[in-house]
């Protein structure tokens, strides 16, 4: 049976032939510095989760390429966050990279100016002022902050628009049902890849590579062992659109439950999940550029990702529990951060692969297949960023 035209209408692929992004954008310095000034410096980035802000004057830095932001809970417990920069020569405020405030006041290390933890200058120690001078003319450097779901966000635009929860891709998964807010870090996995930012995103847009790269996920979730993300990125989809084996409807293998080295839940189950998200063993949703965070039936996992040049990246994993299963001793949760981890490690050395052969003087573009239609969708978000700053003609 040929399928007819409005289940062709439902085929993921991309039907024309489509470059990827030119090489140097990989690997160029000042490519790498276009994309911070049009993405890094213009998007929502996950610093943290609240809980590690949790008591008044916590603190913690962050930096993304030049650009240090110290995001501090303050003294009435309201979060906010500033440019890590003195308003009095530029010097750098925190030293540490997260800590507790000694005091109800950030003060420069160099010449002791102070400021409040709402950003106001308080205190300036020079025995005169000059004329015309007002404190109230140079507070802190504010810089934008939104929270979604217990996990802080900032935004370096003077003028950044919407929030943390209207950067998730639309089509993203809808993880309402998970209790996202009330969960505690089990596990933390950092690591330097030796790849450029946008490499680690096209990975993550495919499953080409799942068979070769990704033996153990490719038979927990048999659709990846078919180079396949979904039913719908197989063109003869419709031939087995009644078929629910995983192989062809996607979800986990019969029998297994979660991510994990035994396919098996490890913890209590998530108590306000659907059928259909039990099922289907995860859940993604994406802020590009900076996060990802997965949903599962017993624990959430999240991904964040720093630029550190052109051809490195800082990849920061966390798996996160329920509280009760984090203290139960027969939960097993090495089981569970080992599979994720060995995913994250096959990840990441692949992409330092594809890294090492772009520098070829010959290879001036890539050229994207059918099933990387999500490259694809990738790669017009990046151009769009890009056209979006540059000088008018």
């Amino acid at each position: 049976m040929q399928p007819d035209q409005s289940e062709r209408d439902l085929y993921n692929g991309l039907t024309r032939l489509e470059p990827t992004l030119p090489s140097p954008a990989y690997w160029d310095a000042d490519a790498y510095q276009r994309d911070l000034d049009a993405i890094w410096y213009k998007s929502w980035l996950l610093v943290c989760r609240e809980a590690d802000l949790g008591q008044p004057l916590a603190f913690r830095t962050f930096r993304v390429g030049t650009q240090e932001i110290v995001v501090l809970r303050d003294d009435t417990g309201e979060l906010r966050a500033f440019h890590n920069t003195c308003r009095h020569r530029g010097s750098q405020l925190c030293q540490e990279s997260e800590g507790r405030l000694k005091a109800r006041l950030i003060t420069c290390p160099y010449h002791a100016w102070s400021y409040s933890l709402r950003g106001d200058l308080v205190r300036v120690p020079s025995k005169s002022l000059p004329e015309g001078f007002d404190k109230a003319d140079h507070p802190l450097y504010r810089v934008a902050l939104s929270v979604w779901r217990g996990f802080v966000f900032v935004n370096l635009a003077e003028d950044a628009g919407g929030s943390a929860e209207t950067s998730f891709d639309p089509a993203s998964g809808n993880l309402a049902n998970w209790p996202l807010e009330t969960l505690a870090s089990g596990h933390v996995l950092r690591k330097v890849m030796n790849c450029n930012w946008k490499i680690f995103w096209e990975n993550f847009n495919e499953c080409l590579h799942c068979p070769g790269v990704h033996k153990d996920l490719s038979r927990l979730v048999p659709i990846y062992g078919r180079g396949l993300m979904g039913r719908h990125d197989d063109p003869e989809w419709a031939l087995h659109a009644d078929n629910d084996a995983p192989e062809f409807s996607g979800g986990l293998r019969a029998g297994a439950e979660t991510w994990s080295r035994d396919g098996q839940a490890h913890g209590p189950v998530f108590a306000g999940l659907t059928s259909a998200e039990r099922a289907a063993g995860q859940t993604y949703a994406t802020s590009l550029p900076s996060m990802f965070i997965v949903g599962h039936v017993d624990y959430v996992r999240t991904v964040r990702l720093v630029p550190l040049g052109p051809e490195q990246t800082e990849l920061t994993a966390e798996w996160l529990f329920p509280a009760e299963a984090l203290a139960a001793p027969q939960a097993d949760i090495d089981n569970i951060v080992a599979f994720g981890r060995q995913v994250l490690e096959e990840d990441a050395a692949i992409c330092e692969v594809n890294q090492k052969g772009l520098r070829s003087l010959r290879h001036e573009a890539g050229v994207l297949m059918p099933e990387e239609y999500d490259l694809h969708r990738f790669h017009e978000w990046v151009r769009e960023r890009h056209s979006a700053v540059s000088p008018k003609a």
